[in-house]
């Protein structure tokens, strides 16, 4: 997504553990995402080395998998201080400047996981369908001054996350998506530029599923 997003814009990369390079980034700040205080410096630091702010898209995420009556306190508390405490904590820090911008976009990561739920993903799960509803309230929010605020909902990506997996998991994922095969980080990092984009401008509290189908595999 930072390729992506960086031939348009000069962007800064927030992220505890980016694992690689932000390619043509001309800025890269690390941050944890859960520390609501480091988030609001970075932000300050980009409004003062760049006078404001367009886009942030939300994008960092933890799983912690286990049934829920196995699941333990800080599994619990981890999953949602990540993936739903850390994303308001950005959103909040970025709306002052968003709402002065001229095409102020909020893009949420959530994933069909929050749509749909999950065997063994109660706290996953339950932080990405919150960001569904953040996104849609923080969308009528900032509706008057123009920001945009959507969600894009992945399926099964090949991440180093879903790398991680049993083999056996992967394949049975695959077998459940209509087109057949694993997406890729590309095909997000695409829906993320056009929902930042100004041809995107018209679009609002969307929920964007990009999984090959997979929702509509589990209703069939």
């Amino acid at each position: 997504m930072v390729r992506a997003l960086a031939r348009d814009a000069w962007v800064a990369a927030l992220d505890k553990a980016f694992p690689e390079p932000g390619g043509p980034a001309a800025r890269e700040l690390t941050v944890d995402v859960t520390d609501p205080t480091a988030v609001a410096g970075a932000i300050e630091q980009i409004e003062g080395e760049r006078g404001g702010l367009d886009w942030v898209v939300c994008a960092a995420g933890v799983i912690r998998d286990r049934v829920s009556w196995k699941m333990s306190d800080e599994d619990w508390a981890q999953v949602i201080a990540v993936n739903l405490t850390g994303t308001f904590n950005t959103a909040r820090a970025a709306a002052p400047l968003l709402r002065r911008s001229p095409r102020g976009r909020l893009v949420f990561i959530s994933s069909i996981n929050g749509i749909r739920g999950r065997f063994g993903q109660a706290n996953y799960a339950a932080s990405k369908a919150g960001l569904i509803g953040l996104a849609r309230s923080l969308a009528l929010e900032l509706a008057r001054n123009g920001v945009t605020v959507n969600v894009i909902a992945p399926g099964f990506i090949d991440t180093p996350m879903t790398q991680s997996l049993p083999a056996e998991v992967v394949a049975r994922a695959v077998s459940r998506t209509p087109l057949g095969r694993l997406g890729s980080p590309d095909d997000i990092a695409a829906a993320a530029r056009f929902l930042c984009s100004d041809e995107a401008g018209f679009m609002t509290g969307a929920v964007l599923p990009i999984d090959g189908g997979q929702l509509l595999g589990d209703t069939a």
